[in-house]
């Protein structure tokens, strides 16, 4: 009996998926379980395999097309089986189709077209914006006089996208003034427009969206516009941290953790004692969680990707810091499993290693808090009469009003404070 091979959900909140791979051909023998394609989700590139045993008839789908969840994309039967109708009702391309190595010359439908990593528009497009005609300001009458004009309008003139030579001047010997300006475009004596030279293919490259890239966009469009986000910036002192650091990696390699590890456990030990911060908002009530689970904003080529540190308040540093390094390793290769990166009750975002001090960052819903961690940079601060170098590090926690009140934010900070600055709390 014939299977029909669909676009599955592969993570959670996957809606479509692009072909990355085939790894069957047609008229390879198959069994259930077999890896038919690599499939590139909102998260990862996952395998997907087949769910029952025959002949891989067709292939309705081409490597770098993108389709629905649900969407057939392969038939599986007998070598001898008569598949015509299960091909024709799935929508196999015909021959008259548009090969995917011109993608530009395709007239599709955006669902059904087949867009590569990197397009170059093969359209031109002419920009609305008019050009300004004031010559610096000066023009010529017919009786061949200069004009003369104030500078508020040249200005103005330019602003506006007037020509001066088509103002009358009612100033001091016919000067174009203000009012001159101001009465020509009432009157509509504004310049023509003169197009800009139209964009020439090989000027520009339209890049498709990945689908990370397109999760990314409806995610912070469900985030930053509905949710009533404010800010606390606080700085912290990190010297007490650097140099529990320089003694742990004299201990060996076993002890080797970075700043940001040290910064983790911090985030994680302070929520555990914040549930009001380490919750979720779920519209008519509000999760506070008993356990801390960690999202860490990982950069990869296509985007962000939080993967997960699961009970990260309860894990030895060194053990944090080895599952971290092993979560980033996989993110950036696209080989992270669904249950690695869902699943978060608390973000951070680390931009340090970039030379950014201070930044923002957006919650990820349905958190109701986030943690940006900057650059840690050295400042000059006062003691005995003097001054002494510290090193410091500015955080900025954008909270949810409608779950995390400001008081709570900065009790949160000034637990982590307390933390980061006595980081032997952290071992015991």
């Amino acid at each position: 009996m014939a299977t029909k091979v669909f676009m599955e959900a592969l993570s959670p909140t996957m809606e479509e998926g692009r072909l990355v791979k085939w790894l069957k051909n047609e008229g390879d023998a198959v069994k259930n379980g077999d890896v038919l394609a690599e499939v590139e989700t909102d998260k990862a590139i996952m395998e997907l395999v087949a769910r029952g045993d025959g002949v891989l008839r067709k292939r309705l789908v081409n490597e770098g097309d993108s389709k629905p969840v649900g969407q057939v994309i392969a038939v599986i039967a007998a070598a001898d089986e008569n598949v015509d109708s299960l091909i024709a009702g799935a929508g196999a391309p015909t021959a008259q189709s548009p090969a995917p190595a011109a993608p530009a010359a395709q007239t599709a439908a955006p669902s059904e077209a087949k867009p590569p990593e990197q397009v170059v528009a093969k359209t031109q497009e002419i920009a609305a914006a008019p050009a300004m005609q004031t010559g610096a300001g000066h023009g010529a009458e017919g009786n061949g006089e200069h004009l003369r004009s104030s500078p508020l309008a040249r200005r103005l003139a330019s602003e506006r996208g007037l020509d001066l030579s088509q103002v009358r001047g009612t100033g001091p010997g016919g000067r174009i003034i203000k009012r001159d300006i101001e009465s020509a475009q009432v009157a509509g004596a504004a310049a023509p427009p003169r197009p800009i030279p139209a964009a020439a293919a090989g000027d520009y490259e339209d890049v498709a969206l990945t689908q990370i890239r397109k999760t990314i966009a409806k995610r912070l469009v469900e985030s930053i516009g509905p949710i009533p986000t404010f800010y606390r910036t606080a700085e912290l002192d990190l010297s007490r941290v650097t140099e529990m650091r320089a003694a742990m990696l004299e201990m060996g390699d076993e002890f080797k953790v970075s700043i940001n590890d040290i910064l983790m456990k911090a985030v994680a030990t302070a929520l555990a004692q914040h549930p009001e911060v380490n919750s979720h908002w779920l519209g008519d009530r509000i999760r506070q969680h008993h356990r801390v689970h960690l999202g860490m904003a990982v950069a990869t080529p296509d985007g962000l990707i939080v993967p997960v540190i699961f009970d990260a308040d309860r894990k030895r540093m060194s053990d944090l810091s080895r599952e971290a390094r092993e979560l980033a390793k996989r993110a950036r290769e696209r080989k992270l499993k669904p249950e690695e990166y869902t699943g978060s009750t608390f973000s951070i975002s680390n931009l340090g290693m970039f030379g950014i001090d201070q930044f923002t960052a957006i919650i990820n819903p349905p958190e109701t808090a986030i943690l940006a961690i900057g650059t840690a940079h050295d400042v000059a601060v006062p003691s005995g009469g003097g001054y002494v170098t510290r090193t410091h590090v500015r955080v900025t926690m954008s909270c949810d009003h409608r779950a995390v009140d400001g008081a709570v934010g900065a009790g949160f900070l000034q637990t982590l404070r307390r933390l980061v600055e006595n980081p032997l709390m952290l071992v015991f």
